[in-house]
């Protein structure tokens, strides 16, 4: 059914499936079921509580909590009131939080728990617009006006709906498509976040054209972990996933996500590259630790899979002895790595950042298909896919139907549609700067659209290194293949005005250790780890293969082994896990300063 609101999408699915359980949670170790009239008379609560505190259409309410289906039902019930959502990530410091409220104008929180809610507490007298706070967990024990516990919250909704002469259809026919629907704060790799204005028509837009070009079924499964501040996750895994009456089951947490994988048995699932970075280590360090013969057996079965993708990718029928082997290779070693994913997954979508073609070759030729796609949050996301029928590996697929795309004369892309975002909130001087009279939005990144129009991604605009030598050089093709090795966790490719490329790299510590125990060498100490020659000799053999396909001035000269991650904490990622490379040098100077002056202390090869 069509729908032009988000309002009218949430009523679409529940008053057509009020039997159905269209979120699954973990409660005391089961998963229970919500079905679609249980989620309605929830949000109908919270919409008639918001409405009850004097909350008015066209304010602004945010939501700091991880994944679970009180945040959709918040979501709901925010927008059906005609308010608009403000996302905070969980993982943000009190000082962040505290900009996002004062710059959204926020005038309540939905928060998760009382970790969440003392953070909250710190700044809580410098947001002047903010009248009160929803503890989500029920445990706040304290006697404040200001702070109300979720199941209060609830029974205030249900009261208010009994007494008052407001219809909750009513209130959601008042919605129209250039409503504001959320903000959603940029992660901020270049100073303070930016709160992208995103309307109705936007979102509504970009759910019907992803739907246009991938298949979402009614009896699709979803795990979703991704955050749902996360614009990504915001779209594929609440918005679509709902729009199709698909279950959604919300992961307990990341620790316990191979658990939930194998419990929940997912159809689709969106995800950011690390994930299969991480499930492709995890493989290829079983396949090391197998006998020859299922080494053997493993490679032979990968390189016949690879000759199959080939054949269906140029549209063409396999021949008889070449499918045998296949289907051989799928019954002896792929349908086993499929179970590792609950055995029914019809594919997974991969966005946020970029994704090894390497990475995407394999698990293709594994019989688990990864379909890669980009877009930004002020392009509610996406923007262009790959498809099961048109897929390329490299590529980030062909623009979505409604969607523009032109490269600028200095390679930035530049796109238009009515996905894109309304502005940025009290930025009108920011949102000229990325957006034309036209409606043409520069993205900041640079690509180019082969003559089959799909589009490649070769870097940030603003993380181009520049050489002495005036060589312009793309870090991120060459992270991406550092990273795919399965002993590297990390790594940031620098050179900028240098007269040669180098990286720091963060060794992934689980794989380097049983390397290390395998040729009797036992440490468990990280700052050993790096120093040790057996270490440094391996990423020497790691990095040098990494860079075999890139020319002699990218290629990473130096490095430098660091005994710890980066971290949101110390301010080196956001929490959508993209570097701030200004960061990581500034906590790294002495580090890369001594790389570049050939200190011979220092941990480092001349590769």
């Amino acid at each position: 059914m069509a729908f032009e609101t988000i309002c009218e999408l949430f009523m679409n699915t529940v008053t057509k499936n009020p039997e159905k359980h269209l979120f699954f949670h973990k409660v005391e170790d089961r998963w229970e079921g919500i079905s679609g009239s249980e989620i309605l008379t929830t949000v109908k609560k919270i919409s008639f509580s918001l409405l009850s505190k004097g909350v008015n259409a066209r304010d602004n309410i945010a939501i700091m909590s991880t994944n679970s289906p009180n945040w959709a039902m918040v979501d709901y019930g925010i927008v059906t009131m005609g308010a608009a959502s403000v996302s905070i990530y969980p993982t943000l410091i009190s000082s962040q939080i505290e900009y996002i409220l004062n710059d959204s104008e926020s005038v309540a929180i939905f928060v998760e728990d009382d970790e969440q809610l003392q953070k909250l507490l710190e700044i809580r007298e410098l947001c002047d617009k903010l009248k009160f706070i929803i503890v989500m967990d029920d445990s706040f024990k304290q006697d404040d006006k200001q702070i109300i516990n979720w199941s209060t919250f609830l029974e205030s909704g249900k009261s208010y709906i009994e007494t008052t002469d407001i219809r909750y259809r009513d209130i959601l026919k008042e919605a129209t498509p250039d409503d504001l629907l959320t903000l959603i704060y940029t992660s901020g790799t270049t100073g303070n976040p930016k709160g992208v204005m995103l309307s109705h028509r936007n979102m509504v837009s970009n759910v019907t054209a992803v739907m246009d070009k991938i298949e979402f079924l009614d009896d699709d499964i979803f795990l979703s972990f991704l955050p749902l501040s996360h614009s990504f996750e915001r779209m594929g895994g609440h918005f679509t996933a709902f729009s199709q009456a698909a279950t959604v089951f919300y992961a307990e947490n990341m620790e316990k996500l191979t658990e939930n994988i194998l419990d929940v048995r997912p159809t689709v699932m969106l995800s950011v590259p690390r994930l299969y970075e991480k499930m492709y280590a995890r493989i290829l360090d079983n396949v090391n630790a197998s006998s020859n013969f299922k080494k053997k057996l493993f490679w032979w079965s990968i390189d016949v899979g690879r000759i199959i993708v080939d054949y269906r990718m140029n549209n063409e029928k396999a021949p008889f002895f070449l499918s045998f082997k296949y289907n051989l290779a799928k019954k002896l070693v792929f349908n086993k790595i499929k179970m590792k994913i609950g055995g029914r997954l019809r594919y997974f979508i991969s966005g946020g950042a970029p994704l090894s073609q390497e990475i995407a070759e394999f698990f293709a030729a594994a019989d688990v298909v990864i379909l890669e796609g980009y877009g930004l949050t002020e392009t509610s996301p996406v923007l262009t896919a790959n498809t099961m029928e048109y897929l390329r590996f490299g590529t980030v697929g062909k623009p979505l139907d409604n969607v523009q795309v032109k490269i600028a004369f200095d390679g930035e892309i530049l796109v238009k549609g009515p996905n894109i975002m309304m502005g940025y909130f009290n930025s009108p001087d920011a949102t000229k700067e990325v957006l034309d009279d036209e409606g043409w939005f520069s993205t900041g990144d640079i690509g180019e659209l082969d003559d089959d129009g799909y589009l490649k991604i070769t870097d940030r605009k603003k993380n181009i290194l520049v050489t002495s030598g005036g060589k312009n050089v793309a870090p991120a093709p060459m992270e991406c293949a550092i990273v795919n090795s399965m002993y590297v966790e990390q790594a940031v490719v620098l050179g900028d005005k240098k007269n040669f490329i180098s990286a720091l790299i963060v060794p992934n510590f689980e794989f380097i250790g049983s390397y290390l125990d395998s040729h009797e060498i036992t440490i468990s100490d990280p700052e050993a780890m790096v120093e040790h020659p057996a270490v440094i000799s391996l990423i020497d053999k790691e990095v040098e293969k990494a860079m075999e396909s890139f020319a002699h001035y990218e290629k990473v000269k130096k490095y430098r082994l660091l005994p710890e991650q980066f971290t949101i904490d110390k301010g080196e990622i956001t929490p959508s896990l993209k570097v701030i490379r200004k960061v990581v040098v500034k906590n790294y100077t002495d580090v890369i300063d001594i790389m570049y002056a050939g200190g011979k202390d220092e941990i480092e090869s001349d590769l």
